[in-house]
């Protein structure tokens, strides 16, 4: 696996990137572990290299569902901008596509937006983009049938890959789009049938990207152009 650069990261000067990296560490993304738990205190900041992300919420004993993924674009932990180090997050992080990762204490994460405003900066600029992105996953789920959100959520996946072929489980898919294993498998079975994957005991790949996109919903898009415009904008 060839590992890249986080692209907030890339975004800081130079100089800045080597100052931000030292206070880091590498640390490898294990498919299905969790980074946080609901309702503890964040540890550590994350900001993935290669592999995914997602956001996981669990209400009144129903099955969970994904409220955003993150990948190399992005971080784990953005509400530490806020200075709410104390503060128990109201989800769970569990990857979704394994690969590499740095992570950053806390404590240091928060003294380092204090001695560097262009990464304070950046990171308050993420943390809108974030926002803007729940909304979107919220208005997909109630409006977008399941193989539309599944076309998006395998698109999303293999993007922060950076590959066009991933491992994952029909069972793990399932729980992150908050919909019964069957219901992936059927659309899963006309993706096949269409031409559009390959899956095989866990290995799923992207024969017809093209159609791939079609077949997914209008928020595949959306997501990357409001990253795209909001990254964009001046301070």
């Amino acid at each position: 696996m060839s590992y890249t650069q986080n692209q907030l990261i890339e975004l800081l000067p130079k100089r800045m990137q080597q100052r931000f990296v030292a206070h880091c560490e590498p640390f490898e993304l294990v498919l299905a572990a969790e980074l946080e738990k609901c309702g503890t205190q964040l540890s550590h900041a994350y900001f993935p290299r290669v592999g995914a992300i997602s956001m996981v919420l669990d209400i009144d004993g129903h099955p969970p569902a994904e409220v955003g993924m993150i990948g190399r674009e992005s971080m784990v932990g953005s509400e530490l901008v806020l200075g709410l180090g104390l503060a128990k997050t109201p989800w769970r992080a569990v990857v979704a596509g394994s690969g590499s990762c740095l992570r950053i204490e806390t404590a240091t994460l928060q003294q380092a937006l204090v001695q560097m405003p262009e990464l304070e900066n950046l990171l308050k600029r993420d943390l809108m983009i974030r926002l803007h992105q729940l909304s979107l996953a919220s208005t997909c789920q109630r409006f977008h049938s399941i193989g539309q959100r599944l076309a998006r959520w395998l698109l999303m996946d293999l993007d922060r890959a950076q590959a066009d072929e991933v491992h994952v489980t029909q069972g793990f898919i399932s729980l992150m789009l908050g919909v019964r294993r069957s219901s992936v498998t059927i659309c899963a079975i006309e993706f096949q049938a269409n031409g559009l994957i390959e899956y095989h005991r866990g290995e799923l790949k992207v024969i017809d990207r093209v159609g791939m996109e079609r077949a997914a919903c209008s928020c595949y898009e959306a997501d990357k152009l409001l990253r795209t415009e909001l990254m964009a904008m001046k301070s």
